[in-house]
């Protein structure tokens, strides 16, 4: 596994004890930090509160003398993009900025990678004029401006047919990198038009069975011919940043794709079967407002103020009834400016504003009960965990409620009474008693939201 490091920093960074910024100590924490979660010093440094992001760029800034640029609100030359591809863009956390006669100005998270200089320069022949930009912001514009764009490695969706099947893409009989994405394109496309949010992909005799799950049905749509089975996954795979040379073990990843202008998240989880490997991809919405999910006033106002006090703030639903976008759209709106807050999930599935989101790694062992070790050291206040794992894991969020936390997570119930049979088990009777809102999805357009006067009711507390 590749080391998660920032050259610029790693150079520079005991010009940080020597200009008073940060002291030894919480270098050698920041670095041990850094190594343990395999990523960059400056992510530790920033997200400890040892240091702030501007004074940071600021710091690199003069001691460099490349210039920093705020992207915030910058406006790049899309025409630019065809330089630099996606891939590239996001494993080097550059993008290019404009290019004045044969210099191309490219925003680096990590100016001082040499590497990464030498490959565009390369790869474009042009020379490289860097500037230095937060990893945060270079990030957000790869993926505001590449998911703009029809790129390769990228799926851009138009949702302009009502009535349509993907499987009239298999009339090309043109086998090629283009075609596969094509493919790819038309089954997502369909998803999308049919409002399915997640979908399998099974080995069959002649080749690869797709099949979407409509509530709890499983439908096959059709069948990917034998010839393109093996070209298929790799490229989905690919577009997924997961390793295509790799079908014996599991893999998580995440593909970003396109639809009448909103940019959409897949999960995808590839798993070794008998049969061959089995493909399955879920499919996650942009989190919307609470008063866009149908929410009253007081169910707002109920669920805001609990977000506000210690306790557990528990949602509830089967399996797709939107859970995990309900969670987004709280934690979107929740009061951010003295409040720290954490997530920990297997992949992120949207990018939000001033929220700490750490994905899960069990390729270099970083686990949830990693996580639950290490979280209490950056002190937070607001701990999303996405789901309740284990016993242990059980009384872990306990055990964060009486440090005064806020916990928000999810629980997996068909039914209300399904809750209330979850509920009654002995390994929930302290958890239960931590309760101070529950919020049930029965489905996108019916939830409800139970204050801790009305738990009393169903689950006696």
């Amino acid at each position: 596994m590749e080391l998660v490091t920032n050259k610029t920093l790693e150079k520079l960074k005991y010009d940080l004890v020597r200009d008073g910024l940060v002291s030894y100590e919480d270098i050698e924490k920041a670095e041990e930090l850094a190594l343990s979660q395999n990523v960059n010093i400056g992510q530790i440094l920033i997200k400890s509160n040892l240091i702030t992001e501007e004074k940071l760029l600021k710091f690199l800034e003069s001691k460099l003398h490349i210039p920093y640029v705020d992207l915030k609100d910058y406006t790049l030359d899309s025409k630019c993009l065809e330089y630099i591809s996606f891939n590239d863009a996001r494993k080097y956390k550059i993008i290019p900025l404009f290019k004045i006669e044969n210099v191309l100005t490219v925003a680096m998270a990590d100016p001082l990678d040499l590497f990464a200089i030498d490959k565009i320069v390369e790869q474009t022949g042009c020379d490289i004029e860097p500037v230095v930009s937060a990893e945060t912001l270079v990030l957000k514009k790869i993926e505001e401006y590449y998911n703009s764009t029809s790129s390769v490695g990228q799926i851009s969706l138009e949702d302009d047919e009502v009535k349509y099947d993907w499987q009239e893409e298999l009339h090309n009989e043109v086998l090629s990198d283009e075609h596969i994405q094509l493919l790819i394109r038309a089954i997502l496309k369909q998803a999308i038009i049919t409002n399915v949010h997640e979908m399998f992909f099974e080995h069959v005799p002649n080749g690869l069975s797709v099949n979407f799950r409509h509530g709890e049905k499983i439908i096959n749509t059709g069948q990917i011919p034998s010839v393109l089975t093996v070209p298929f996954i790799s490229k989905l795979k690919t577009l997924s940043a997961l390793d295509a040379n790799v079908c014996e073990l599991p893999q998580l990843g995440k593909l970003i794709f396109k639809v009448d202008e909103i940019i959409l998240t897949a999960s995808i989880s590839a798993f070794p079967t008998i049969n061959g490997e089995r493909i399955s991809l879920k499919i996650y919405k942009p989190p919307k407002s609470l008063k866009e999910l149908n929410l009253t006033d007081t169910q707002i106002s109920t669920i805001k103020s609990e977000m506000g006090n210690p306790g557990i703030v528990l949602v509830c639903g089967s399996t797709l009834s939107g859970k995990t976008h309900i969670i987004y759209s709280i934690l979107s709106e929740t009061e951010t400016s003295n409040k720290n807050i954490m997530t920990i999930e297997s992949l992120s599935k949207y990018k939000l504003e001033n929220i700490n989101q750490c994905e899960l790694n069990e390729n270099i062992g970083f686990n949830i009960e990693k996580a639950m070790r290490f979280i209490e050291f950056q002190s937070p206040d607001i701990v999303y965990f996405e789901t309740i794992t284990s016993k242990d894991a059980l009384e872990y969020i306990n055990s964060l409620v009486y440090k005064d936390k806020v916990i928000i997570t999810e629980l997996l119930a068909d039914n209300i009474a399904d809750l209330v049979k979850k509920l009654s088990y002995s390994e929930f009777e302290m958890f239960k008693q931590l309760i101070t809102c529950i919020i049930f999805v029965h489905n996108r357009q019916s939830i409800e939201v139970f204050n801790k006067n009305e738990l009393k009711r169903f689950i006696g507390i």
